[in-house]
């Protein structure tokens, strides 16, 4: 799994948890629409960890929380 699907996964599973959608997560974040669903699709390739904070803003969790999910383990690795 890349950062990337690991990113999307995160947001998905957190969304969930709190009963939430992609869209009510962008308002409640400060971020567009077409930005999250992008990350969300995986048309963003590369997803800043300002964008990542503002979504764990939103969902009122630390940057630590965010990264702290099994998705995170075994990533492949990006430099080949």
């Amino acid at each position: 799994m890349t950062i990337g699907q690991a990113t999307q996964m995160r947001i998905l599973e957190l969304c969930a948890e709190k009963s939430i959608t992609i869209n009510k997560l962008a308002t409640i974040c400060g971020i567009t629409q077409s930005t999250l669903n992008n990350i969300i699709s995986g048309r963003n390739k590369g997803t800043t960890v300002s964008t990542i904070q503002k979504i764990c803003d939103g969902l009122e969790i630390t940057i630590s929380d965010f990264f702290s999910s099994a998705l995170f383990c075994n990533l492949e690795q990006e430099i080949k």
